[in-house]
């Protein structure tokens, strides 16, 4: 797929998925390994959330070839730049309509009328009842906000506000304006349903991607490419329906939400398909520790990344190089007059050799944070060749575990020592990451 066209150096992305990975479906590029990619992407969650037609819950780039990449390898994705594009947002809590779906909202919509799966809509107005099924009429839309704001963005970039009624009704009859919605994005803008419960609460932006990796070997929705929102998958009543040795085995983790994946950091993506098939969205202007409130500022913007070929590395997840500031304290690389008080007690005791070390955090998913602080231990040890507890003991005194998203996905940071990054393709990369 894509092998017999010549690759290039950049690649411009603007075209989405209808929700579905589908390793099967053509992709963009190839771009040469060591290439860049610069994408124009659609907001995430929401947007797709009260858009039936868009079966997987997000509205992520089309996956690009990348040349040389071939199962059992990695892409390193370096992200060169993010820039949130949109004016305005809106998000908050959801509630799914049962009559609305067969179980799942996000992937198995259906019009509580007609009976349409997965139906298309048409917006009649605005307010949570906007969203009408083009065949007979009917408000469609799965979700609804239980209790949710509008936001609009400072010029410099740098803080939101949530808007009043009359605001965000004014910013509501011109969604995809204010949204900055890409041309070729088919979701129903989510501030059509203007929500105003928080009013004047101030957020500072740091832009972030919420999905950022690569194709799953089995046709996924994309926001279920991770263990917490796959485990949905697991016995589901429709057409995704997977069992749970099938989700280990294929999906790459790429439904992260991790807020340490901005500009500046290294995201290390498993390769499962031929090309990789490297894809982006669900882009934030700002996010917490954990989304915990299931979501959070889905924006327009644009990403440029590099990728590279990391052959035959064999990851089990993704593997985060994140920015030094946005390290756990004890996980940030040792200064000159920390090294010298630990060569005094070395020199004290007899200690030979101190280990030099790079932080380094392993992506771990699963139905709930225990079982993916579990699938992060164990992804480190693996891929290290060591045991668990001895993962354990360094995630203890030289880094951490912190959410990415409640209620699955975490990181599980320590500094690795380099002969074990020697033993990889890492080292080089943490080295030229940390300056060391």
């Amino acid at each position: 797929m894509n092998k017999t066209k010549t690759a290039v150096e950049t690649l411009f992305v603007n075209h989405f998925v209808d929700g579905i990975l589908d390793p099967g479906k053509e992709m963009l590029g190839p771009v040469k390994d060591g290439g860049t990619i610069i994408a124009n992407t659609a907001p995430g969650c929401w947007g797709p959330m009260i858009t039936p037609s868009i079966i997987g819950g997000h509205e992520v780039t089309k996956p690009v070839y990348v040349e040389g990449a071939e199962p059992g390898d990695a892409i390193a994705i370096r992200i060169e730049s993010i820039t949130v594009t949109s004016h305005a947002t809106a998000s908050g809590n959801d509630k799914m309509i049962e009559d609305r779906a067969d179980g799942d909202g996000y992937v198995a919509a259906k019009c509580p009328e007609c009976g349409t799966k997965n139906p298309e809509t048409v917006i009649k107005g605005i307010g949570m009842e906007a969203i009408r099924c083009a065949n007979c009429g009917a408000d469609a839309t799965p979700f609804v906000f239980t209790n949710g704001y509008t936001i609009f963005f400072g010029e410099k970039g740098d803080v939101g506000l949530t808007l009043p009624q009359e605001a965000a009704e004014t910013i509501a009859r011109d969604g995809r304006a204010y949204m900055k919605t890409p041309d070729e994005s088919v979701q129903n803008p989510v501030v059509t349903f203007a929500p105003h419960d928080l009013v004047g609460t101030m957020a500072r932006m740091r832009p972030f991607l919420g999905q950022l990796g690569t194709t799953p070997s089995r046709p996924t929705p994309d926001s279920h490419n991770a263990g917490d929102f796959g485990s949905f998958l697991v016995g589901a009543p429709h057409d995704y329906s997977a069992t749970q040795e099938e989700l280990e085995t294929h999906r790459t983790d790429g439904h992260l939400d991790v807020n340490r994946v901005r500009a500046g950091a290294v995201l290390i993506c498993p390769v499962k398909v031929a090309g990789g098939g490297v894809y982006l969205g669900d882009m934030h202007a700002m996010q917490g520790d954990g989304e915990i409130a299931g979501h959070t500022t889905d924006v327009s913007g644009i990403a440029h990344l590099q990728v590279s070929v990391l052959k035959g590395m064999n990851i089990q997840g993704p593997i985060l190089l994140p920015n030094v500031e946005d390290l756990p304290y004890t996980a940030k690389p040792f200064t000159a007059e920390e090294k010298q008080s630990a060569r005094q007690i070395a020199d004290k005791w007899n200690v030979a050799k101190i280990e030099e070390s790079y932080p380094v955090s392993f992506i771990g998913s699963g139905p709930n944070l225990n079982d993916a602080t579990e699938n992060g231990l164990k992804r480190a040890a693996d891929f290290f060749g060591v045991t668990v507890p001895e993962i354990m003991n360094r995630s203890t005194i030289t880094g951490a575990i912190e959410i990415g998203r409640h209620p699955g996905v975490v990181t599980v940071t320590f500094l690795a020592p380099e002969q074990y990054l020697r033993k990889t393709d890492l080292f080089e990369l943490a080295k030229t990451q940390y300056g060391q």
